[in-house]
């Protein structure tokens, strides 16, 4: 079968592998659509925490596809058969049906993006009616997302903080009470922006991206701020100095998706097939085709502010 071929540390090649074949417990699927994320690259660069790939082998965490007929949106395919391929072998309990209304790049969008967005306030920050949120990187797809699941699932005022105009505006489009550039600088203008743009305290940071930002986020938060650590796409560390998590007692909590319990992930994801259909849940897609992947990758390792989907 076509497919991107991971054969050693660094970035896949398109070429030829094995198609899987049905096992006990698992079924192949027609892949339609595959998703490629930040983490695809961390773990096929060998740089993922616990997971190690294996060589050869198709990369790719999540994909729509057919099964008996009918298209599905799954996620943890079994190694070596990835979803950056025309098939790949998954466990029947890791599908979901997907709607009409709810195209391949939007129902991938809303899988490892959109549940990280989702889950880290619902799941992880247990955000309260009303509360404030503040959405750092709000600019890419998962910060996107975080600024319309903020609104879905009841804040009161959210705050989106990026580095892109345009995606500022976009941000205020989805839901955003205000906006902060995070190229105003760091340290005490930011904790100042961050609060004025806040109105009052935060309550809960989403925060997919470390580093300065993460740190002023702290720094501004109000009494028992939650701060939900995601990634790290501006730095891989910071210098914390106690005192910020004193001054208002507030917690650092960290978020995977692999820790949450698959269903709790299916429970969130139809929530979100739900609002998708109904139009008011969306992410920007990008397509590629599947020969085209070095491309696509190079364009993700580059923060591409979309979700890029790889076509078979």
């Amino acid at each position: 079968m076509a497919a991107a071929v991971l054969t050693a540390p660094g970035a896949p090649v398109y070429g030829r592998f094995v198609a899987p074949e049905p096992a006990p417990g698992k079924v192949v699927v027609d892949v339609r659509a595959a998703g490629l994320n930040p983490v695809d690259i961390a773990i096929a660069a060998g740089s993922f925490p616990g997971m190690t790939p294996q060589y050869p082998s198709v990369p790719g965490h999540e994909g729509v596809g057919m099964i008996d007929g009918k298209r599905v949106y799954f996620s943890g395919p079994v190694a070596p058969f990835g979803s950056m391929a025309q098939h790949a072998l998954v466990a029947r309990e890791r599908t979901v049906p997907l709607p009409d209304a709810v195209d391949d790049g939007l129902a991938i969008a809303l899988g490892t993006s959109g549940l990280a967005a989702w889950l880290s306030l619902r799941w992880r920050a247990r955000l309260q009616p009303g509360e404030t949120v503040l959405v750092l990187g709000a600019t890419g797809v998962l910060g996107s997302l975080a600024v319309q699941a903020a609104r879905l699932l009841g804040a009161g005022w959210i705050v989106a903080a990026g580095r892109h105009g345009a995606g500022w505006r976009r941000a205020a489009e989805l839901g955003a009470d205000a906006v902060v550039d995070l190229d105003i600088g760091v340290g005490g203008d930011l904790v100042t922006a961050f609060r004025q743009a806040a109105g009052g305290n935060i309550d809960v940071v989403i925060d997919p991206i470390w580093g300065e930002p993460a740190l002023a986020a702290l720094q501004a938060s109000g009494p028992f701020a939650r701060h939900v650590q995601i990634g790290n796409a501006a730095s891989p560390g910071i210098t914390l100095p106690g005192g910020a998590l004193r001054r208002a007692s507030a917690s650092i909590l960290g978020y995977s998706n692999l820790m949450v319990p698959i269903a709790d992930r299916v429970a969130a994801y139809t929530a979100m097939l739900g609002h998708a259909a109904a139009g008011v849940m969306t992410a920007p897609v990008e397509l590629h085709p599947l020969r085209e992947v070095q491309q696509a990758w190079a364009r993700q390792a580059a923060f591409a502010h979309r979700k890029l989907v790889l076509v078979p």
